[in-house]
């Protein structure tokens, strides 16, 4: 069939019926998953309850238990604590991952009936609207990338910050038991606990600046992507250089955002879909339109086929990041333009307006 002759709005139907049969599925794997896991939790709360009651029992009789099977109940104590916790963890996790595609769900089923052509109001009337297929698109890639996000930072959250705070209850408890039995074991774990929990301050903080950069707000855009690129150099071992050309002038809050998340995305694609040793980040204040060129070194696409629509086995990666970031800053009156080849790398050159009134 003809690329002229294909109907855009069956297109777009097309894409987010497909995009809703691919949450449905994943939801069934997941709630598939959340009841096998529900039972596992349930035994191991049955089991911990077990030994709690079977180490009430021996503090009773402590006098006559032999010290050797007062060691073994409490290790097997330890060890069925550890893998509750570590089972509720997994369970939150998927459950988190359920809420945020249950809420993707709903997104592509409401988008769905505003490109069929029904709008549902909120006093539950039908209204008939014209709509434009392309600005729903690009509404639906959106939405995705902010769902995919979201499902990122809850993995993220989950892999980090609360899998070491869970190891720090279990260090404690483990410190606690320690100091009556054997003080200079219980002073080595409670330095060990110090190191980790130094080691887990430093992730945290860096996990904080990722999400949203304090010093965004009140220093700007410029220095954030300084500190921010001196970081990502030395967390990547990428030469990573950043040229500014201008004078460093605050924006309005919105596009400092814009800029600094698309940077960011940048250098995450080339390091990770790219395999890049080089990137080059200039940013030019001097007009009213913002220009930034992220260059690196690593292995190409083929763009032009990305932003044709055509199939490519970067699209579901790297070629739908960069297809979504364009579709947000042609939302402001930006623009994104993309040249790249196998052999010769990458070039994105990004254009912000500075202010509305440069619109």
């Amino acid at each position: 069939m003809d690329r002229e002759k294909v109907d855009p709005k069956e297109q777009l139907v097309d894409f987010v019926s497909q995009e809703m049969k691919r949450v449905k599925d994943r939801l069934a794997e997941i709630k598939n998953q959340i009841d096998q896991l529900q039972l596992v939790v349930d035994r191991e709360q049955q089991r911990n309850a077990d030994i709690a009651t079977e180490l009430r029992t021996i503090q009773d009789n402590i006098e006559t238990v032999p010290r050797q099977d007062i060691r073994v109940k409490y290790d097997e104590a330890l060890d069925a604590r550890f893998r509750l916790t570590t089972m509720r963890g997994q369970l939150e996790k998927f459950q988190s991952n359920r809420e945020i595609l249950e809420k993707q769900q709903t997104l592509l089923g409401q988008l769905l009936n505003i490109v069929q052509g029904v709008d549902v109001l909120s006093n539950g009337a039908e209204e008939t609207t014209t709509t434009n297929p392309k600005a729903s698109l690009n509404i639906v890639r959106i939405v995705q990338a902010q769902e995919e996000e979201k499902l990122r930072l809850a993995r993220l959250m989950h892999d980090g910050p609360a899998q070491s705070l869970t190891n720090f209850i279990l260090q404690t408890e483990i410190c606690q038991r320690l100091f009556d039995r054997d003080p200079a074991r219980a002073a080595e774990e409670l330095n060990n606990l110090k190191t980790t929990a130094s080691v887990t301050f430093q992730k945290v903080r860096d996990f904080i600046f990722d999400l949203r950069p304090m010093m965004l707000d009140d220093l700007g855009v410029v220095p954030t992507v300084r500190r921010y690129i001196d970081s990502f150099k030395d967390k990547s071992d990428i030469d990573t250089r950043l040229d500014i050309l201008g004078e460093e002038r605050r924006l309005q809050n919105h596009r400092e955002v814009m800029l600094f998340r698309a940077i960011q995305d940048l250098l995450g694609h080339a390091r990770d879909y790219a395999n890049a040793t080089t990137i080059s980040v200039r940013m030019d204040m001097s007009t009213d339109r913002i220009k930034v060129d992220v260059e690196d070194n690593g292995r190409g696409f083929d763009a032009e086929a990305i932003f044709m629509g055509e199939d490519s086995p970067h699209l579901e990666a790297r070629g739908q990041a960069i297809i979504t970031l364009r579709e947000k800053f042609e939302l402001v009156g930006g623009s994104v333009a993309v040249t790249s080849s196998e052999t010769e790398g990458t070039n994105v050159h990004l254009e912000l307006p500075a202010s509305d009134d440069s619109l």
